[in-house]
């Protein structure tokens, strides 16, 4: 069962202002350590920043959390396990909030271009 879906599309460009902008401390507070590397690693590192940055922000569409006390942007996780199939890694407030929905998955697409990064996730319930 669907309990929520979620979307968002971001400029490249502007995370790259905000890499450029404020560097360590802004990747930091909103990727962790396993993303950092994942996205440096890349040839196109910036369109991989953006499409975690929009896969994070469709995670909490998706489970209606926005971010309030006790949820922040380490709560999620773009996991890749399954470098085909990625998905959300939910952590601390966020994991504590889905349970109480009854989420088991939060399914994820990312997808990127020169411009744009966008990403949709839908949190699922199996009952």
């Amino acid at each position: 069962m669907i309990v929520g879906i979620g979307t968002d599309i971001v400029e490249i460009v502007r995370i790259g202002r905000m890499i450029e902008r404020h560097d360590e401390h802004f990747l930091r507070r909103v990727f962790t350590a396993e993303e950092i590397r994942y996205c440096r690693d890349r040839r196109e590192y910036l369109q991989h920043f953006a499409g975690h940055w929009a896969a994070k922000q469709a995670g909490m569409r998706a489970l209606g959390a926005g971010f309030v006390r006790g949820i922040s942007w380490q709560d999620l996780e773009v996991n890749r396990e399954l470098p085909s199939r990625p998905s959300l890694r939910l952590v601390g407030g966020l994991r504590d909030h889905a349970e109480r929905l009854g989420v088991d998955e939060v399914l994820l697409a990312i997808s990127h271009c020169r411009a744009y990064a966008t990403a949709t996730a839908i949190a699922v319930r199996r009952d």
